[in-house]
C-alpha cells in the first residue's frame, strides 16, 4: 500500500493536500518514528508530541527561504521526514546515517546545528537581522520547548528581539515537561499575579457577589475556583511576553492542525516579533510514551507492542551513572553537608534515588548550567559540600563560572561529569570530548578519571573529602564488571597505579582506555614486545615520579585518552617531560583527532579514533617495530 508520506519529497508537496490528507500524513509520521526508534533507539516522546506542529509549519511557511530553527533539535524527526529524508530515515542515528539532530551538512532545510538548549531564539534573531541588513525576504521561526525557556540564553534572545522589534516568530512548544520536571520562576510569576492586590480584591468582591445569588451562587463559586488555575496557565502568560516586547498569540492546541495552520497563516502576513504559545503532549499517540515521557525521552530499542525496553539476555554490570547515584547516597547518609545539584537531568545523572532519600538536599535548577555552578559556590561558602552532577558537554556552558566562581576562590565544589568521552549515537553536540582540555589548565582544580566502577566509588569518596575544587569524569556506558564491595577509601591525590611492568615501552592510559591498554599489552607480548602499563587515575595533578621513572626506564611512551588530543592528557605528559628534562623520550599521543566526531556505535567511533585495543597495538608496533 502506497503511503501519502512516500510522496512528500519537499515541503511544497504538502500544500496541495486537504485537511484529511494532512491528518493522514501525521498518522504515517508517527508510525515511521515508532518503527525506526524502536529499532535504533532515539528521542521518542518529544518527537511524537510535535508531529502536527511540524506539519503546520511546513505547510504554511515557504521553506527553505523561510527558516525553521529547532531548539535542542531532538524533536526534529518529523521535520526530517518532510524534507526529503524519508527513504534514509531507517538509518537514524546510525554511523553515516541520518543524524538525530538538525545538521546543516545533511540538508538545506536544517538551518542551525543544535543539540544544547536555549540557542534557537538568539540564532533566529541573528539570521533575521542579517536578512534585514541585506534586504532579503523570509521569515525566521524559532521552535523552543518550555523546558528550554529556563535557559538564560533564551531570555537574552527574547529581550533583544522585543527591543529591536525584529520580524521574528518564536513558537513556544509547551508540553509542561522537559526531561525533568520544570522548575523556576515562571510559575511563581503567575502565582504572584493571581495573589496580587488587584486580583485578590477582585476575587474577594466576586466571591461576596456570587454568594448573594440565590440557588446558583455556590455552584458558580465552585466553578470560579476551578477556573482559577486555568486562568494562570491560559490567560496570564501573555503578560510576561508582552512586557518583553513580543506579541503573544495563544495558547493553541498543538494537535489541532486546522487551528495551527490558520494561526500561522495569519501571523505569516504580519511583521514584528511574535510568540506563539502551543500546547502539546509528549508521547502523543503512543500510550507508553504518554504515560512515561521521561523514560521515552531518549530510549534504547524497545518493543512497540508492550513498550518494554529490549534487554540483553546476559546480566550486565551497572552503568557508571548508577554507581554514582548509589555511592553519593551512601556518602550523603554519612555526611549531612553533601548536596546534589543537577540542571534538568535528574534521571540522566542518576540522582532519582538521592532526590527521594534527601529531598531537602537535592536541587534541580532547570536548564541553567551557569547558575548551577555559582549556586554551588554559594553553598560551599557557607559550609556545605555541593556535588554538581552534569553532562560533560553541558558543563562547557559554565566554563566561566567554574573558573572564577569556584576555582579562583578555591571552594570545595565537586563536579561529577557524566557522559565523559564519546557518547555514541547522539553525536558531536553530545560527545564529552573536550573536558580534559578545558579543565586541566584551571588552577586549584583536581581532575580524576576512573578505570572501572570500583575505582570510581573510591574517587567519589575522595572528591567528597577533598577541601578544594575537584572533578571526576566518567563514561556513558556499563562498568567493566569488577567486584564492588568494602569500605570507601580515599585515593591519594595525584597518585597513579602501575598495572604492569615492562622494558620495551610504556603505555600511559587514563579512564576508559586503561583496560584496552592492558589487553593490548597482552597481545603485544605475543610479538615479543614487553610493555609496561600505568593507570594514571589523575589528569591533574599527574604522578610525576611514577611516570618519569618508567618513561626513563623504557624510553618509549604512548599516551591514550578518550579526549581531544590537543591540550589533553598527552599534552600534560609532554609538559612533564619538558619540565623533567626527559625530552629525549620518544612519545606518541593517541586521542580524539582534531575534528568533530560523528554519531555512531561507541565501539566503532573508538576504533575510528584509534583508541581501542587494536589501535593501541598498532601504534606500539609502529613505535618499536614488530619484534616477532
Amino acid at each position: 500500500m502506497v503511503k501519502l508520506l512516500d510522496q512528500i519529497k519537499h515541503p511544497h508537496d504538502l500544500k496541495g493536500l486537504d485537511s484529511e490528507e494532512l491528518g493522514k500524513i501525521g498518522e504515517e509520521i508517527r508510525q515511521e518514528i515508532l518503527a525506526t526508534v524502536s529499532k535504533n533507539g532515539g528521542h521518542l516522546a518529544s518527537n511524537l508530541g510535535t508531529v502536527e506542529l511540524t506539519i503546520a509549519l511546513h505547510y504554511v511557511f515557504d521553506l527553505p527561504r523561510d527558516k525553521l530553527i529547532w531548539d535542542v533539535g531532538h524533536q526534529s524527526y518529523s521535520h526530517k521526514l518532510l524534507t526529503g529524508r524519508k527513504d534514509r530515515f531507517h538509518t537514524l542515528r546510525q554511523y553515516e546515517g541520518v543524524s538525530g539532530f538538525p545538521k546543516r551538512d545533511e540538508s538545506p532545510y536544517d538551518t542551525f546545528d543544535s543539540g544544547h538548549s536555549g540557542t534557537s531564539i538568539s540564532a533566529a534573531l541573528g539570521m533575521a537581522e542579517a536578512r534585514r541588513i541585506r534586504g532579503k525576504e523570509g521569515k525566521m521561526v524559532a521552535i523552543i520547548g518550555d523546558g528550554s525557556m529556563t535557559a538564560g540564553l533564551a531570555f537574552e534572545g527574547l529581550n533583544q528581539a522585543g527591543h529591536i522589534d525584529q520580524d521574528l516568530i518564536v513558537v513556544l512548544n509547551d508540553n509542561e515537561m522537559s526531561i525533568s520536571h520544570n522548575v523556576g520562576a515562571l510559575s511563581s510569576y503567575l502565582n504572584r499575579l493571581m495573589t496580587g492586590q488587584f486580583v485578590n480584591r477582585f476575587r474577594d468582591e466576586m466571591k461576596d457577589f456570587l454568594e448573594t445569588i440565590p440557588s446558583i451562587g455556590k455552584s458558580a463559586l465552585r466553578f470560579v475556583k476551578k477556573a482559577e488555575e486555568s486562568l494562570k496557565g491560559f490567560l496570564m502568560p501573555g503578560l510576561l511576553f508582552e512586557e518583553l516586547g513580543m506579541k503573544y498569540i495563544g495558547p493553541i492546541n498543538g494537535h489541532r492542525l486546522d487551528h495551527l495552520i490558520e494561526n500561522f497563516q495569519n501571523i505569516n502576513k504580519l511583521r514584528g516579533p511574535f510568540l506563539v504559545h502551543v500546547i502539546t503532549k509528549k508521547g502523543k499517540g503512543y500510550e507508553p510514551a504518554e504515560k512515561n515521557p521521561a523514560l521515552f525521552h531518549s530510549v534504547p530499542p524497545f518493543d512497540i507492542e508492550t513498550g518494554e525496553i529490549k534487554k540483553s539476555e546476559t546480566p550486565s554490570p551497572p552503568s557508571y551513572t548508577e554507581v554514582f547515584g548509589e555511592t553519593l547516597c551512601q556518602l550523603a547518609s554519612q555526611n549531612s553537608k553533601v548536596i546534589a545539584i543537577t540542571a534538568a537531568m535528574q534521571s540522566g545523572t542518576g540522582l532519582e534515588q538521592f532526590s527521594e532519600k534527601f529531598p531537602d538536599r537535592f536541587y534541580d535548577i532547570g536548564i541553567a548550567e551557569q547558575h548551577a555552578v555559582t549556586f554551588a559556590a554559594g553553598l560551599a561558602l557557607e559550609g556545605m559540600k555541593p556535588v554538581v552532577a552534569i553532562y560533560s558537554t553541558f558543563l562547557q556552558r559554565a566554563y566561566d563560572q567554574v573558573l572564577l566562581d569556584v576555582c579562583l576562590q578555591n571552594l570545595p565544589v565537586v563536579f561529577a561529569l557524566d557522559r565523559g568521552g564519546l557518547v555514541g549515537e547522539d553525536g558531536p553536540t553530545h560527545h564529552g570530548a573536550f573536558d580534559f582540555s578545558y579543565l586541566r589548565h584551571i588552577p586549584n582544580l583536581t581532575v580524576m578519571v576512573p578505570k572501572d566502577e570500583e575505582e570510581f566509588r573510591h574517587m567519589i569518596k575522595t572528591a567528597v573529602d577533598c577541601p578544594t575544587p575537584i572533578a571526576f569524569r566518567y563514561p556513558k556506558s556499563k562498568g567493566v564488571g569488577v567486584k564492588r564491595d568494602g569500605d570507601l577509601i580515599p585515593i591519594d591525590i595525584g597518585k597513579g597505579e602501575l598495572l604492569r611492568e615492562g622494558k620495551d615501552a610504556l603505555i600511559l592510559a587514563i579512564g576508559s582506555t586503561v583496560y584496552p591498554a592492558l589487553h593490548a599489552a597482552e597481545r603485544l607480548e605475543k610479538f615479543g614486545i614487553d610493555v609496561a602499563v600505568i593507570n594514571s587515575r589523575f589528569l591533574k595533578p599527574i604522578d610525576k615520579d611514577l611516570i618519569s621513572h618508567w618513561a626513563a626506564k623504557t624510553g618509549f611512551v604512548l599516551t591514550v585518552e578518550e579526549n581531544a588530543r590537543m591540550g589533553g592528557f598527552g599534552s600534560a605528559v609532554l609538559e612533564l617531560f619538558q619540565e623533567e628534562g626527559l625530552c629525549n623520550i620518544s612519545t606518541r599521543i593517541l586521542g580524539i583527532p582534531d575534528h568533530f566526531i560523528e554519531h555512531g556505535p561507541l565501539s566503532l567511533l573508538r576504533k575510528k579514533c584509534g583508541i581501542d585495543e587494536h589501535g593501541i597495538v598498532e601504534e606500539i608496533k609502529k613505535i618499536l617495530g614488530n619484534k616477532g
